[in-house]
């Protein structure tokens, strides 16, 4: 039997393609895909009145802790994220020189607030403890896990405490 298939216009959240219309995922699994989600979650948890800064803080540290990773790792971690979150994270990568050699908590900060606008009023340490709180909430645990472990021992505890396997 052959069906045809007719265009009605974009499906909605009540229509089928699984329960619910949400193609067979939980609605806390299709959160995570939303990027207005991400920039209003890292707004919430670094306290900022706007998305703009929201967007520095997210960028400059995904930007930090890609380069920090060897580069398959970096590409299996970006595949964890929304498309358009995806594009934020590997805007601009350059294989060359990977992974970078931070070590310290130090160092690793200086690389975030090198990419943060002049004057930006939050300390990268800061920001990098915010962002990565919200990544570990977002993000698949298993996956965050195998990343943080990638990581020196010092640049680990920016993590949450839950994230860490030490």
């Amino acid at each position: 039997m052959i069906r045809a298939i007719v265009w009605t216009g974009p499906m909605t959240a009540r229509q089928s393609w699984g329960k619910g219309g949400t193609h067979g995922k939980r609605t806390s699994e299709l959160r995570s895909y939303d990027p207005g989600m991400w920039l209003k979650a890292v707004a919430e948890r670094l306290h900022f009145e706007g998305r703009r800064h929201a967007y520095s803080a997210l960028r400059a540290t995904l930007h930090a802790m890609r380069d920090r990773l060897a580069p398959e790792d970096a590409v299996h971690l970006g595949a964890q994220f929304p498309m358009v979150i995806r594009g934020l994270y590997f805007e601009g990568w350059r294989l060359a020189g990977k992974p970078t050699d931070e070590h310290s908590i130090d160092e690793f900060c200086e690389r975030i607030a090198r990419e943060l606008p002049p004057q930006f009023g939050m300390d990268a340490k800061t920001v990098a403890t915010g962002v990565f709180d919200v990544i570990f909430k977002e993000l698949d645990p298993g996956a965050v896990a195998k990343v943080i472990d990638q990581l020196p021992v010092p640049l680990r505890s920016l993590w949450p405490q839950g994230a860490r396997r030490d």
